[in-house]
């Protein structure tokens, strides 16, 4: 994803790294680094997670001097010129109020930044079960051009969306599993509705031979979809009387732009 961020031009003056702990923390040197003048926000809206994001991220008081780096647990309105959504967005129950909260964190003219996983994510998994008559393994992901009429519909302009399939592939039925496990819960409404047994969970290791490659490693597709797309500047439509909002006044006011007749 951050390959991507050769496609804008603008440099933010503060950007927020959404739930930085979860999305992954390699990619914060490697945006730090690409701007080092900018305030950095490390948004963790989940109070629970919030001790472990200090702990891996809150510097030592020798470096104090690099970056600024804030943890918090909200963005103020138009705070931020760019927001880094690494991972987050599938696990949203209500997605678009997701987007509609990142949509007013950014200034006018500011840009998400975001992946998720796409629908033809463990693929073989989904066919594995459904040739044995068992209900699905995991949740149907979203498309990725639903998720560019979503962006639209929160009010961003110009959405790119994009997506790679990678393999993973694993020695164990025990490794794939306890790493699948970490991935999340199965929160498919169909899913199994009990718990299984030891024979059960012997079976499915037995039945996961199926997926092993000319290799001898099981293998599994993940489909990863990469959208970004900007706030533009507010448009207001002239009435006898009109209420703007002062923050999307300021933006007008900024960018020049007339209000749409």
């Amino acid at each position: 994803m951050a390959d991507r961020l050769e496609w804008i031009r603008l440099a933010p003056l503060a950007w927020a790294h959404w739930e930085p702990v979860r999305g992954g923390l390699a990619v914060q040197p490697l945006l730090e680094q690409r701007y080092p003048q900018a305030e950095c926000l490390l948004v963790e809206p989940e109070p629970a997670r919030l001790p472990a994001a200090r702990a891996q991220l809150e510097r030592p008081w020798w470096q104090r001097w690099g970056p600024r780096r804030r943890i918090v647990e909200t963005v103020g309105d138009g705070r931020v010129q760019m927001l880094w959504a690494n991972m987050a967005l599938h696990f949203a129950l209500e997605p678009q109020a997701l987007m509609a909260r990142w949509h007013r964190a950014l200034a006018t003219d500011g840009f998400l930044m975001f992946s998720c996983l796409g629908p033809d994510t463990l693929r073989e998994l989904h066919a594995l079960y459904g040739s044995l008559g068992w209900p699905p393994p995991g949740p149907q992901f979203t498309d990725m051009h639903d998720w560019g009429d979503m962006l639209v519909a929160a009010g961003f302009a110009e959405p790119v969306m994009d997506m790679e399939r990678i393999t993973l592939t694993w020695e164990t039925p025990q490794r794939l599993l306890a790493e699948l496990a970490e991935l999340g819960a199965n929160l498919h409404p169909s899913r199994f509705g009990a718990l299984r047994g030891r024979g059960w969970r012997e079976r499915l290791h037995d039945e996961l031979a199926a997926l092993r490659g000319p290799d001898g490693r099981l293998a599994l597709t993940f489909e990863i979809v990469y959208g970004h797309a900007i706030r533009p500047a507010p448009r207001v439509r002239m009435q006898p009387q009109t209420s703007v909002p002062l923050d999307d006044l300021r933006g007008l006011l900024r960018g020049g732009r007339r209000p749409a007749q």
